[in-house]
């Protein structure tokens, strides 16, 4: 059985979560404390000296970052992959693009947008970053428009890791009926065999601590 410590808020935790969802993999989510400081402790840390989640605990290996996880899984599974060397780094091209601007911006956003205090938020970064990310969606939006999938006619992990911070429902800039083809592309995700929201899929919202 696989473990996935992880956290509802995650949206790194949720594109692994997904992955293993999608795949029919054997797995349980290990719920981490994150907004008391889980991921701070000497415990953790020897997990994974990163100080981050998601962790997935498959025997004896220990993996770190989404898209390893992801790798790892679409690989042991035979799902969610390229059918050839060329579709893998097509996946990988996109897998690449969403860590540096979607994830990397989107994560952050939402994070100060939700779950700052409100006399701690940057009006300019806010503003700075919400380009950069809108940007980014322009150019899936117009991937989309072509393919109904990132990485061509099938569902991979590149589109679990691009869609994984634009399924949550907090506030963040991003609305998905200003992006017909994002949205479309999202419906078809959702209509996925095995699809479930974040907090439907890992253990923590942010309800539990208001």
């Amino acid at each position: 059985m696989i473990k996935l410590h992880s956290f509802g808020e995650s949206g790194n935790a949720y594109k692994a979560a997904l992955t293993l969802e999608l795949s029919e993999a054997e797995w349980e989510p290990i719920f981490v404390d994150f907004f008391n400081g889980a991921t701070r402790t000497p415990e953790f840390r020897a997990l994974n000296v990163m100080g981050e989640v998601p962790v997935m605990e498959d025997g004896d290996l220990i993996l770190t970052q989404s898209g390893v996880i992801q790798d790892y899984v679409s690989s042991k599974t035979g799902k969610l992959g390229g059918r050839s060397a060329a579709e893998r780094r097509d996946i990988l091209r996109w897998m690449f693009f969403d860590n540096h601007k979607v994830s990397g911006i989107a994560g952050t956003l939402r994070f100060h947008i939700n779950f700052l205090p409100e006399e701690k938020r940057n009006a300019d970064i806010i503003t700075f970053m919400t380009t950069r990310l809108m940007g980014a969606l322009r150019i899936m939006e117009t991937q989309l428009e072509a393919t109904p999938y990132l990485a061509g006619d099938g569902l991979s992990i590149a589109d679990i890791a691009c869609v994984g911070y634009l399924f949550y429902p907090e506030q963040f800039g991003f609305n998905r009926s200003e992006f017909p083809h994002i949205n479309a592309w999202m419906t078809r995700i959702e209509g996925t065999k095995g699809f479930k929201y974040p907090y439907d899929l890992m253990p923590g919202n942010p309800k539990d601590r208001s």
